[in-house]
C-alpha cells in the first residue's frame, strides 16, 4: 500500500507542476520507484525462497523409505541436527518467528479460500516440545551409549502429542523401539502394529503350515527329546487331517452330525502339540536360522493373533522368540515381524507367568542394557524394565517336585470359606512374592527363578525318552551351563530352594566346586535358603516304589529314597567344602501332613530329613506344599527369609 501511495502521490507532483524553463523527463521519478519495488520484490522471493528451503529439509523424506515399507519394516524419517547451538540465540528466535509468520499466512489462506488448514502443520513453528521431540530420537541413535539411555528415558517420561507418538514409531531404528518396550510405564502409541500378513485360502491354514516348517527342519542327529516332540506333533497333525477330511474321527464319515465336532476339538490341541515341538527346535541355533527362513516368524504372529483366547498357545509362542533372540543375528528380523509391540504389551499384563515370558524376550533383544542372556527356562523377575537401580547381588530360586517357576513361589492360597476378609486380601494376592515382595524389599537385587519339568510318574512325563535325562546330576550340567549364561556368578548370590530345589543346589554347588569356569559361582554364594529339602530322603519316595505297579515312579522320585547311598554322598561332598567356604544356611522344615490326591496323607519330609546338619533349623506349621508360599508378607516364614537375605548380603545392600 505505501508503493502504491508513494507512486499516486509522484505522478500527482509531475502533472500539477508549473511550466519550466526546460522540459523535465519523470525517468528520475520512475527510477526511484523502480528500486524501491525492486527491492520488496527481490526480498520477498529471497523470504520465500529460504521459507520453502527450510520446510523442504524439514520435511525431507528418506528415500529408502518405500524400500523399507516393501519389506514391511518401519519408515524412517529424516531427523533435525541433534547441535544445540542451532536451537539457541538469534537464529533460532528469528527460525521461530519466520515459521510463526507463515503459519499465520497459511491459517489466513485457508479461511479465505475455505480449505481445511492442516493442525499438524503448526508444530513447525519451532516450539520447544517440537523441537525437544526430533532431538530426542536424534540422541537416540547416538554412538554414545549413556547418550542413547537417556534419549529414551526422556521420551518415556514426557508426554507427547498422539500424531507424535506415531512420528516415533516410524522414526525410530530398532534398538530405541526395543529400550522403549523395556521402559516402565512406556506408552504402547510408541510402537506399530504388527505389520498386516497376506491372507491365505485355505481352509485349514494353521496345521498345515505349522506341520511344512516341522517338516522342513532338519530330522536327523537331534537331541532325543526334540525328535519325540517332533514326531508326536506329527502324528498328531496327521490325525487330524485325517478327521477333518472324514474317516479316523467319524466314525460313518462326514454325515454323522456330530463329526463336525470331534474334528475341531484337536484343532488348536494339534496347534499346541506343534508349538512345543518348535519350543524344543527353537533351543538349537542353526534351527532358528531354518525357523526365520522358512518364514516361522510371521507364521507364529498369525498363530498369536487368532489364538487371542488362548494363553497357553500365546505363552509357547513368546517362549520361541525368547529362544530365537539368543542370536544376535535374528534381532532385525524378529523387529520386523512386529514382535516389539506384542511383546511391550504383554509386559503390561497382570498375569506374572505371561509378562515374564515377554520379559526374558525383551532382556534377550535388549543388547545396549543387558549383558547376559536368559536360556530357556531361565526367568528375570525383578528387574524386568530397563532401571537405573544399581544391581548389588542375585537371588536366585530353584523349585522343587512337579514344582514351576512362578507357581511355586505363590502367595498361600486363600481359603474363602474360613476367611471373611477373603474378599479384600485377595486384591493384594501375590502370585509370586518374590517378584512383588522380595523386589520391592530389596530392589538392588535381580531376582531370577529357573524351571525343569518334573514328574511323580513315568505315565505323565512331557520327554519319556532317556530316563537319566531327569537325573540329579544330568540337571545339575545343564542349569549350571544355563546360569553361567545368565550371569549367575558375577555378583554375590543367595539360593532359595524347595524340596527337591535343594538337593540340585547342592549338587550344583558340589560340581561347580570341581570345574574352574564355574568357579564363580561358588565363591560369590553367601548363602542358602532350604524350604523342606529331603536331604536323607523323603517318605513320597517309599510310598511310590511300594505302589511301583500304579505310579511307575519316575527318576527324580526314586532319587528321594531314604538312606540312598547316591543322596549321602552328595550330602557327604556339600558338607565337606560347605563348612569350609563358611556358606550361611537357613532351613525350614514342616510339621503337617501333606494331602496327595483325595485317598493319600503324607510327611513327605520329616524334621529329621530336613536337618542339613549345619545353619539353623526352624519347624513351621505347615505342609510341605506350603512351607515356601507365605500366608502374607508380614507373616513370620517370609519376614524371617527376608531377614536372612539381609544379613547375608548387608555389605552389598547398606542400609
Amino acid at each position: 500500500m505505501s508503493v502504491a501511495a508513494y507512486c499516486i502521490f509522484c505522478y500527482r507532483q509531475i502533472g500539477t507542476s508549473g511550466p519550466a524553463t526546460k522540459p523535465h523527463l519523470p525517468w528520475n521519478d520512475i527510477r526511484k520507484i523502480a528500486k524501491v519495488t525492486g527491492s520488496l520484490i527481490v526480498g520477498g522471493f529471497v523470504f520465500i525462497t529460504y521459507e520453502v528451503l527450510s520446510l523442504k529439509k524439514l520435511l525431507q523424506i528418506d528415500t529408502q523409505a518405500i524400500h523399507q515399507e516393501k519389506l514391511k519394516s518401519y519408515v524412517y524419517v529424516r531427523t533435525t541436527s541433534p547441535n544445540l547451538s542451532e536451537y539457541q540465540g538469534i537464529t533460532y528466535q528469528a527460525r521461530k518467528e519466520i515459521h510463526k509468520a507463515v503459519r499465520k499466512i497459511l491459517e489466513t489462506e485457508a479461511k479465505i479460500f475455505r480449505r481445511p488448514f492442516n493442525e499438524q502443520f503448526s508444530t513447525f513453528d519451532g516450539e520447544d516440545h517440537e523441537c525437544a521431540l526430533w532431538l530426542l530420537l536424534k540422541r537416540s541413535q547416538s554412538e554414545d551409549k549413556a547418550v542413547r539411555l537417556q534419549a529414551v528415558q526422556e521420551l518415556v517420561n514426557k508426554h507427547w502429542h498422539d500424531y507424535q507418538y506415531g512420528t516415533v514409531a516410524q522414526t525410530c531404528d530398532q534398538r530405541t523401539a526395543i529400550g522403549l518396550a523395556r521402559s516402565k510405564d512406556t506408552d504402547l502409541r510408541f510402537f506399530l502394529p504388527p505389520p498386516p500378513l497376506p491372507k491365505i485360502k485355505n481352509d485349514y491354514p494353521i496345521e498345515d503350515e505349522l506341520r511344512l516348517l516341522l517338516v522342513s527342519l532338519p530330522q536327523t542327529g537331534l537331541d532325543p527329546c526334540v525328535q519325540y516332540f517332533t514326531s508326536l506333533a506329527l502324528r498328531e497333525s496327521s490325525q487330524t487331517l485325517a478327521a477333518q477330511r472324514g474317516g479316523l474321527w467319524c466314525f460313518g464319515g462326514n454325515g454323522l452330525p456330530y463329526c463336525e465336532t470331534l474334528s475341531k476339538i484337536p484343532s488348536e490341541t494339534v496347534e499346541l502339540f506343534c508349538l512345543q515341538a518348535l519350543v524344543q527346535h527353537s533351543k538349537v541355533s542353526s534351527h532358528c536360522d531354518k525357523i526365520e527362513a522358512k518364514g516361522g516368524l510371521q507364521l507364529l504372529q498369525r498363530i498369536y493373533q487368532l489364538r487371542k483366547d488362548s494363553a497357553k498357545i500365546q505363552r509357547n509362542i513368546i517362549r520361541i522368540i525368547g529362544n530365537m533372540a539368543l542370536d544376535e543375528r535374528l534381532h532385525s528380523s524378529i523387529v520386523r515381524a512386529g514382535w516389539v509391540s506384542v511383546l511391550a504389551e504383554v509386559m503390561k499384563s497382570p498375569h506374572v507367568i505371561q509378562s515374564s515370558h515377554a520379559s526374558r524376550a525383551l532382556a534377550n533383544l535388549d543388547r545396549d542394557t543387558v549383558h547376559e542372556k536368559y536360556p530357556d527356562g531361565v526367568y528375570v523377575l525383578h528387574p524386568q524394565y530397563r532401571s537405573s537401580q544399581p544391581i548389588r547381588a542375585d537371588i536366585l530360586f530353584v523349585h522343587g517336585l512337579l514344582g514351576a517357576a512362578f507357581k511355586t513361589w505363590r502367595q498361600q492360597d486363600i481359603d474363602r470359606r474360613l476367611d471373611k476378609k477373603a474378599s479384600e486380601e485377595e486384591e493384594d494376592y501375590s502370585q509370586c512374592w518374590p517378584k512383588t515382595w522380595l523386589a520391592s524389599d530389596c530392589p538392588a537385587l535381580r531376582i531370577i527363578s529357573v524351571e525343569y519339568d518334573t514328574h511323580l510318574s513315568d505315565w505323565k512325563a512331557k520327554c519319556p525318552v532317556e530316563a537319566h535325562r531327569k537325573s540329579i546330576a544330568f540337571r545339575s550340567n545343564e542349569l549350571l551351563d544355563k546360569l553361567r549364561a545368565a550371569g549367575i556368578g558375577d555378583r554375590p548370590l543367595v539360593w532359595v530352594s524347595h524340596s527337591m530345589g535343594g538337593l540340585l543346589v547342592k549338587k550344583m554347588l558340589v560340581d561347580a566346586s570341581k570345574n574352574p569356569e564355574m568357579g564363580k559361582i561358588v565363591n560369590n554364594t553367601r548363602g542358602i535358603i532350604f524350604y523342606s529339602v529331603p536331604h536323607h530322603g523323603s517318605q513320597l519316595a517309599e510310598y511310590s516304589i511300594n505302589a511301583r505297579y500304579l505310579l511307575f515312579p519316575s527318576v527324580e522320585v526314586k532319587e528321594l529314597s531314604k538312606d540312598s547311598p547316591a543322596l549321602k554322598e552328595l550330602n557327604d561332598d556339600f558338607l565337606s567344602f560347605a563348612k569350609d567356604k563358611k556358606f550361611s544356611v537357613l532351613s525350614f522344615a514342616e510339621t503337617l501332613p501333606t494331602h496327595i490326591g483325595s485317598m493319600i496323607k503324607l510327611h513327605v519330609v520329616p524334621l529329621e530329613s530336613a536337618n542339613l546338619g549345619i545353619g539353623d533349623l526352624i519347624p513351621v506349621d505347615v505342609n510341605h506344599l506350603n512351607i515356601c508360599k507365605p500366608k502374607k508378607k508380614d507373616a513370620f516364614l517370609y519376614q524371617h527369609t527376608l531377614k536372612f537375605i539381609q544379613d547375608v548380603l548387608a555389605q552389598e545392600l547398606g542400609d
